[in-house]
């Protein structure tokens, strides 16, 4: 599934692309999670603004003369956007939503369609305000502070990875980058939330702070279908220290990494190096 890391390279790789560029058509192939809300005629002749991020949401403007609003964009499990600056390939049986603009063909690539583009008037307007009401703290945002960490996790009985994949404490931890900075802050997955002491959750910002960078620095993770915005794969999961390594050594104390499963989904840890 696509993280924030994946959909921050994608942010990047279109936004000075996109910017100021001018909606010639909009196509609506089969449905996605959500109707686009909109006709898509109705898009034809808004120019777009700064593309934003919020969690794992790209936020499109679009406006022109009095009217304003935008496109709220997911890549659900599978998606991926592509813009093609010169003339676009057919579409293929797995692009489901395309908006074509002077910049050239932006289109969404989803073979498992749980992703979404939605028309919204603002973000703090519905349907886009429902949508992000529940995100928590962007990882790198300066006011949340491990005190803030700390305190969200005093109010939680959970385990830590749990909260972490969450989103609601904290966006961007999906299951790679969750498993990479609870190995290096010292922490097991399995540890209660409500025990975590606040300098655990200090080394636990830091850690999942420097992951995140890691990873939009290299193109995020590729492990089946993510492809950024120029068609290329990240390449993070090729350095991920625990995250599918289960019975290889660890490369800090040569034990044997472990993996167990939590609420369906694999955790990867050291069982000598991350404490509960």
């Amino acid at each position: 599934m696509p993280e924030m890391p994946e959909v921050e390279v994608t942010r990047i790789g279109l936004a000075d692309r996109l910017r100021g560029a001018r909606v010639c058509s909009a196509h609506v192939g089969k449905p996605l999670r959500w109707p686009l809300g909109i006709a898509p005629a109705a898009l034809h002749g808004l120019t777009i603004g700064e593309l934003a991020r919020r969690g794992k949401y790209l936020w499109m403007p679009l406006a022109a003369g009095t009217r304003h609003g935008g496109l709220l964009w997911h890549l659900g499990m599978s998606g991926s956007l592509a813009l093609h600056e010169r003339e676009a390939p057919p579409r293929g049986r797995h692009d489901h939503f395309e908006l074509v603009s002077t910049a050239g063909t932006l289109r969404l690539t989803d073979p498992r369609r749980f992703g979404a583009v939605l028309w919204s008037d603002a973000l703090d307007a519905d349907p886009a305000r429902r949508l992000l009401v529940g995100l928590g703290a962007e990882p790198f945002d300066v006011t949340f502070t491990a005190v803030a960490l700390h305190a969200a996790c005093r109010r939680r009985r959970t385990t830590i990875k749990a909260a972490l994949l969450a989103g609601d404490i904290v966006v961007g931890a999906g299951n790679i980058y969750a498993c990479e900075a609870l190995f290096r802050a010292g922490i097991d997955p399995r540890a209660r939330c409500n025990r975590l002491s606040l300098p655990r959750c200090a080394r636990l910002l830091a850690a999942l702070r420097a992951v995140l960078s890691e990873a939009v620095t290299l193109g995020g993770s590729t492990l089946r279908d993510y492809r950024n915005a120029h068609g290329g794969a990240g390449s993070f999961q090729a350095s991920a220290q625990v995250y599918g390594r289960a019975g290889q050594p660890c490369g800090v104390c040569a034990t044997p990494l472990r993996r167990v499963v939590q609420a369906q989904r694999s955790s990867f840890f050291c069982p000598r190096c991350q404490l509960r």
